[in-house]
């Protein structure tokens, strides 16, 4: 709306010409979902109630968390709708990779959405199964990448960070690469969602590194400076990830510990795979390693934990996602949150720095 509408009222208003820089309308859309998010969260939250929409409990989780059954959840209904309604009113929609991130999100919200209901109308964890979540994410992550490369938005090539010059080009390859990104993304954060904002704190930190390398990667002058690929029309992807941020705040107004609300898969699905899209679209899959590390651990330390229970039948970690094991062993809730927040704020400025390693 501001660059659709507003913008264009330039030539009568010269004050509107404000609108066209995306470092303006990235600022307007995280004041706007922060301070819509936390004016209706708690409305939400009372709704949400009132409809039995409880979390429920796995039972062979830690036995502390139990005391959590009956929260209430669907969060991410919220956080989807401000980032949504933020992106609405700041976004310029001629660009094609934000059209696509925002397909990816609204793809992954509904099948969270339908996991999450499915889980408290049959009053167990199980929901949707695993692989009909899987091709239900591949499947879009794999939709919009290829419409994205047949109108040329997106190229081929990998691009290696740490190095000037080192490109891959993986052809056809890299459209299953880089939905492999998206869905891995997607799945992780949804494994880091077991404390109460520990995920939505990551996603912010995340989210954050990420919109600042849309914004370079989208300017070319800047993209030239640094040796970076210079990607058309993605800058605009700055202004989803700081309504992503604005939403991620005012949930963490109501989900810091002891929660008040759980995001559930409606958000932990398209926030994650907003993030892997993101990094996807800007070309940093390798960075997104580091920006993303805590995902990534968690996603680990449930890959090992599987492959050695079924391998050697021995456990590696007392309880996976790795977050569960250092409650098991005496870490207090609030610390690991807090420790894993550092940890993720200290990748962030590593891969940040990686930008003059070139």
């Amino acid at each position: 709306m501001l660059y659709h509408f507003f913008y264009h009222l330039t030539h009568q208003y010269s004050f509107f010409n404000i609108c066209r820089y995306i470092t303006f309308r990235s600022l307007v859309a995280f004041l706007l979902v922060s301070l819509l998010f936390i004016l209706c969260g708690k409305k939400f939250i009372l709704f949400v109630k009132k409809k039995q929409f409880g979390q429920v409990i796995r039972n062979d989780g830690p036995s502390a968390h139990l005391k959590k059954a009956g929260t209430p959840t669907c969060g991410g209904v919220l956080i989807v709708a401000c980032v949504l309604m933020g992106v609405l009113i700041s976004g310029n929609f001629f660009s094609p990779p934000l059209l696509g991130t925002l397909t990816i999100v609204v793809s992954y919200f509904l099948l969270g959405f339908f996991d999450d209901y499915s889980k408290i109308s049959k009053k167990n964890s199980k929901g949707i199964s695993a692989k009909g979540k899987l091709l239900w994410q591949f499947l879009t992550a794999l939709i919009v990448i290829c419409f994205l490369a047949s109108i040329g938005e997106i190229n081929t090539y990998l691009y290696f960070p740490f190095a000037k010059g080192w490109i891959a080009d993986l052809g056809i390859g890299y459209v299953f690469f880089a939905a492999l990104v998206i869905v891995g993304s997607s799945n992780a954060v949804n494994l880091t969602d077991g404390l109460d904002g520990l995920a939505i704190g990551s996603v912010i930190i995340s989210a954050t590194t990420l919109g600042i390398l849309s914004y370079v990667s989208g300017h070319k002058d800047i993209a030239n400076y640094l040796y970076i690929p210079y990607v058309e029309h993605v800058g605009e992807l700055a202004v989803l990830t700081s309504a992503i941020v604005g939403a991620g705040v005012g949930f963490l107004w109501f989900n810091a510990h002891p929660a008040e609300i759980f995001m559930g898969d409606a958000g932990s699905l398209p926030l994650g795979g907003a993030l892997g899209a993101v990094a996807v679209f800007t070309k940093n899959e390798f960075l997104f390693v580091i920006i993303g590390g805590i995902f990534v651990i968690e996603a680990l330390s449930v890959i090992i934990q599987v492959a050695s229970y079924k391998l050697r039948k021995r456990r590696v970690f007392k309880m996976a996602p790795i977050h569960h094991h250092f409650e098991l062993s005496g870490w207090p809730e609030s610390k690991v949150i807090v420790r894993f927040w550092i940890i993720s704020i200290v990748l962030s400025i590593l891969s940040l720095a990686t930008l003059k390693i070139r």
